[in-house]
């Protein structure tokens, strides 16, 4: 028997022994490959487009398949090469998690406060490094950014608004200037004071408690950049304290989490929050004392 025969042979009598024994289950004729985009169109594996392609083979009802994957972020319909995961899941993987880091670890374009008329202070980190080891140092305005504060904000306001960077610049980029407009325009047609926005750098939540002491706020609101995940680097939430004070519980802050393009977007975002800052005001609670 010829050298090619006998490979052949060998591998037929392998594979008819894995079908008996249950260990594989081969179709019958080869599986029809999904439909594949062009190279050109999917060539970053964090695109829509891209993620939106079943590699799922055979799947029972394709149907019901497709809306479980309309609904939802979670990687599902991934399918298995053997035990492990298929070379395009796992390098989507890396490249979320690229993504990720990139949000952490970048800063916010300068040109996005020049454009919507804010000033920029920072906290006591003074870079990325200290405010990723030193989370204390992140909770409290530096003194330069205090006085700058004082100087150049609306003192006693009914309500204080400003954004912070957090663990997402990426988060901020994608939201601000969507969300900032609509909450300031709804809390002004209300009737309430509102203080002189500006960007924090380095910031944590808790920050916003020493932001009500300088400024003596009624109700501060920071939108902040949330840590990102593998589904998303764009999520904003906005934590809201009435009569803040260095030290007050978490417990008596209100948050207003996923704010981003799949989930909760920035103008509608604004206008809910307009709604939860005025029921704060007039209730004179936040958090676990609101009543809902």
């Amino acid at each position: 028997m010829a050298e090619p025969e006998r490979i052949a042979a060998i591998v037929a009598e392998v594979m008819e022994q894995l079908r008996r024994t249950g260990s594989v289950v081969l179709p019958a004729s080869p599986a029809p490959q999904p439909e594949m985009q062009s190279a050109g169109d999917c060539e970053d594996l964090t695109s829509p487009a891209c993620k939106k392609i079943s590699l799922l083979d055979h799947p029972q009802d394709p149907e019901a398949l497709e809306r479980m994957r309309g609904r939802t972020t979670a990687r599902i319909g991934v399918g298995r090469a053997g035990p492990r995961l298929k070379t395009k899941t796992m390098l989507t993987l890396r490249a979320d998690h690229a993504q990720a880091r990139d949000a952490v670890f970048a800063d916010v374009d300068s040109a996005l406060p020049q454009r919507l008329g804010l000033f920029t202070v920072e906290t006591r980190c003074g870079d990325k490094d200290t405010y990723l080891t030193r989370p204390d140092l992140g909770r409290r305005l530096s003194e330069e950014a205090a006085e700058t504060l004082r100087q150049r904000c609306i003192p006693h306001p009914d309500v204080q608004i400003f954004a912070s960077d957090g663990l997402s610049s990426t988060a901020v980029e994608a939201n601000l200037e969507k969300i900032l407009p609509a909450l300031t325009d709804g809390l002004k047609a209300r009737g309430l004071t509102v203080g002189t926005p500006f960007l924090l750098r380095f910031g944590r939540v808790a920050a916003e408690d020493h932001v009500a002491e300088i400024l003596g706020a009624k109700v501060v609101c920071v939108l902040l950049g949330e840590r990102p995940g593998l589904a998303t680097a764009e999520s904003m939430s906005a934590y809201i304290v009435y009569n803040a004070y260095v030290g007050i519980p978490e417990s008596k802050r209100t948050v207003v989490s996923n704010i981003h393009k799949d989930g909760i977007s920035a103008v509608e975002a604004g206008a809910y929050l307009t709604e939860v800052i005025c029921k704060i005001l007039e209730q004179k609670a936040s958090g676990v004392d609101l009543v809902k």
